[in-house]
């Protein structure tokens, strides 16, 4: 199966992108369902927080449920921005000497199976995927 929603990056529609792909991801468990709530949550509040900022532009989500994967495209046309260069925070320090930021991004890198980063015809495109069955 695969879907697609296209939204104005504004943080009012989250509920509307969480809806729209957990509505396709009911049939998995409460545990994965929960890990790609927290990665929607992360990757679409940071396009509508940082990609046009201080404008207001537009994001498409496609999803593709498979038999054992879940894939997830988030595209929008701000500024280029890949995630997967940002520096993994030093989560071994107490909390008030950690940099601030990155924490969102190293945990969506942790519980996701697989992340690419392509900026092509102007657009950033981030595919994540997640397994949802043991092999």
């Amino acid at each position: 199966m695969k879907d697609e929603l296209y939204v104005e990056a504004k943080i009012e529609n989250m509920n509307m992108v969480q809806d729209f792909i957990c509505d396709r991801i009911k049939d998995c468990s409460v545990s994965i369902q929960n890990q790609i709530g927290l990665v929607i949550d992360e990757i679409f509040s940071n396009i509508a927080n940082y990609a046009y900022n201080p404008t207001v532009g537009s994001a498409l989500i496609r999803i593709a449920v498979l038999d054992d994967d879940i894939t997830l495209e988030f595209e929008d046309d701000g500024i280029p921005y890949n995630p997967l260069e940002t520096e993994d925070p030093d989560i071994t320090l107490d909390l008030d000497e950690r940099a601030i930021g990155g924490l969102g991004i190293f945990l969506v890198k942790d519980i996701m199976d697989y992340m690419e980063y392509r900026h092509e015809d102007n657009k950033n495109i981030l595919t994540i995927r997640k397994r949802f069955k043991e092999d």
